[in-house]
């Protein structure tokens, strides 16, 4: 059993963020039933921007967001819209995938982009590169040739 004390914060975070990630692939299929994909990600997205919005001012407030978005700089807000529109794509083609697709097969594709923020972290942000992630890239690997078989 996994207590708080056992583990870093950031670890709970991860773990609960995998959780509602499966949540989310589950319940957005069901509501694709009725809508296309582009239209049940525009109306997901709203109210995505809409809490995101209100978890900022509640746990930041109006003052520190307003500092620190002054403070930011340029660099930081230019790179957080260039991941913002990679984020979009992400989201367009992941919708479009599960309206057509079956979303527990999309959502095990979808996870390979593990591989690409794992070279990317090494390569662009000087991350370590460890033989943990080594066996942990190949099982992914072979796990996504294993689906690719499959369909």
């Amino acid at each position: 059993m996994l207590h708080s004390a056992d583990m870093d914060r950031w670890k709970l975070y991860a773990f609960a963020a995998a959780v509602f990630a499966g949540l989310t692939s589950v319940i957005a299929k069901s509501g694709l039933k009725t809508l296309g994909a582009d239209v049940g990600l525009a109306v997901r997205t709203a109210f995505v921007f809409s809490f995101i919005m209100l978890n900022t001012f509640l746990w930041t407030g109006t003052g520190k967001t307003a500092a620190a978005l002054s403070t930011a700089g340029w660099r930081s807000i230019g790179l957080l819209a260039l991941s913002g529109l990679t984020t979009t794509l992400s989201w367009v083609c992941y919708y479009r995938a599960m309206h057509e697709g079956t979303v527990s097969y999309v959502s095990l594709v979808d996870k390979g982009s593990i591989l690409v923020t794992l070279v990317l972290s090494v390569l662009l942000l000087g991350e370590p590169f460890t033989w943990r992630m080594v066996v942990g890239a190949m099982l992914i690997i072979g796990g996504l040739l294993v689906l690719a078989g499959g369909k």
